[in-house]
């Protein structure tokens, strides 16, 4: 069956036709602001929009302070920052807390600690290992920085990366933001779960008609459907 084609000029006319309010929008924007811990922007938005913030605007700094130390790589900082924010939030994910933990070893690995790093491996990391087969593969491929004298040019050396502090960060800050949202009875943060929406609204979409695609969220350009 032959897909429907629509044109860059009907799809651009079906977007203008879409009303979105204003304070959903300004929602959407304090939210980002919440969420990505601009705690300064998110004042003088809430001052000029009117919008109220999802949670108490104090709690930002602290786990922008967590998120902070995991990017400085002061994994057991983050750890016990976490634990006075919400001990639950690590009691509860044992994912979060492995990929901490990883870190802490990673960042051993880092500073040439070889010796403090394979007992920290043995005795913190290689029990959880047993209990989930995914900690072990993650486990295993960490511990394989040891086996290369040049990091920098080893199958695994994006481990070292400061992409990956980010990531941890990332997944902490998260964890950290859904604890919160669950106390005051919110859904944060917002614009990740729109994106995935449209994502999956293009998928299906894709079955049926050809139309210009936003391939690149990052840019949100339209790409022409290709005929």
């Amino acid at each position: 069956m032959s897909k429907k084609v629509i044109t860059r000029e009907e799809w651009e006319r079906k977007l203008n036709d879409v009303r979105i309010r204003k304070e959903d929008m300004n929602k959407l924007v304090m939210n980002f602001l919440v969420t990505e811990g601009y705690v300064d922007a998110a004042e003088k938005f809430q001052m000029e929009s009117g919008a109220e913030p999802d949670i108490d605007l104090a709690t930002v700094t602290d786990r922008m302070a967590v998120k902070k130390a995991v990017q400085c790589g002061n994994v057991e900082d983050a750890i016990e920052k976490v634990n006075d924010l919400n001990p639950e939030i690590l009691d509860t994910n044992p994912q979060l807390f492995f990929h901490l933990q990883q870190q802490r070893l990673i960042e051993l690995i880092r500073n040439g600690k070889v010796n403090e790093a394979l007992q920290f491996a043995q005795e913190e990391l290689a029990p959880r290992g047993e209990e989930d087969h995914s900690f072990l593969e993650e486990l295993e491929r960490t511990v394989a920085l040891l086996a290369f004298e040049d990091v920098s040019n080893c199958p695994v050396g994006d481990l070292l990366d400061i992409s990956q502090r980010l990531k941890t960060a990332s997944e902490v800050n998260a964890a950290i933001l859904t604890s919160q949202s669950l106390e005051k009875g919110s859904r944060i943060p917002k614009l990740p779960s729109l994106l995935k929406m449209l994502l999956w609204a293009q998928n299906h979409l894709d079955e049926k008609a050809v139309y210009p695609r936003m391939n690149n969220l990052s840019t949100a350009m339209l790409e022409d459907p290709s005929v």
